[in-house]
């Protein structure tokens, strides 16, 4: 495939990330970034020069919003006017989307593609694909994408472009714009994110009562590591009756009894809109 893609936001962290991925492809990239410091990272990391905006999406096919959520709806529409029928915008969050931030035009095709990253569980044979936390470089990992309007054989471009830009992949979800927020922020940030930090609190609190710093982290990532095997069924077990017993009285003293509810519609939209 030799579409044109306009990438916005090339020389951010994301943006150099996706704009070295994409130099693995045929795809032809026009990037586009209005800070200096961006502009010199990739030049300097990848030996990429920016275009300007209207150069840009001359004749492209698909705009990649690599940029903050709070800048998606005013960038979106700002260049809108200026896309020809058919054009697919991505973006890399369904927060913004889900918000009803992209502009009104149907006849623009709207693609989200959102990373899985690597899984704490993996067969990642090298050093480095195991100390490829975020994914996109050495180690695999699995991506979710959403057609949120646009013809179904849309689809089959935007998919690729997500694994082109996210590789390498171990496995490709296609889903709803609906779905990918309920992922995240719901399960990923409101939920995972927040009983981490959680952990890491709880963590300095042992140390805080007396418990070396160093045995203190050694015993909870390593129980997080059991544990997580067991609960996730990576490997046959059960957990002692001292252990049941601690998370049968330990759960509602940690966890309001309505805390599903996090997965709500209206909470999802609430959490985004703090968000966007």
């Amino acid at each position: 495939m030799n579409e044109k893609i306009a990438l916005f936001g090339a020389g951010g962290k994301m943006g150099v990330r996706l704009s070295k991925n994409l130099l693995k492809s045929d795809y032809r990239v026009s990037h586009v970034e209005p800070g200096a410091a961006g502009r010199q990272r990739l030049k300097d990391e990848l030996g990429l020069d920016c275009v300007e905006v209207d150069a840009a999406l001359d004749g492209v096919d698909v705009v990649i919003l690599a940029i903050p959520d709070t800048l998606i709806g005013k960038i979106a529409h700002e260049i809108a006017p200026r896309l020809k029928a058919g054009t697919m915008v991505m973006t890399l969050d369904a927060a913004a989307p889900f918000a009803g931030h992209l502009p009104d035009r149907t006849d623009l095709t709207y693609f989200v593609a959102h990373p899985c990253h690597p899984l704490i569980f993996n067969d990642e044979t090298t050093a480095e694909a195991r100390r490829d936390y975020f994914g996109g470089g050495a180690a695999r990992q699995s991506i979710t994408s959403a057609l949120m309007q646009g013809p179904p054989e849309a689809f089959d471009l935007g998919e690729d472009i997500a694994k082109t830009i996210y590789q390498p992949i171990l496995r490709s979800y296609r889903l709803t714009v609906d779905q990918m927020a309920i992922l995240e922020p719901g399960l990923s940030e409101t939920v995972c994110a927040t009983l981490l930090q959680v952990m890491r609190d709880a963590m300095d609190e042992t140390v805080r009562r007396g418990v070396p710093e160093q045995c203190a982290r050694d015993f909870l990532l390593g129980h997080m590591n059991i544990l997580g095997a067991v609960i996730f069924n990576e490997i046959p077990g059960a957990f002692s009756d001292a252990c049941n017993k601690a998370i049968t009285f330990g759960k509602p003293r940690l966890m309001r009894d309505d805390w599903l509810k996090v997965f709500d519609r209206e909470e999802i939209a609430e959490s985004i809109r703090r968000i966007t």
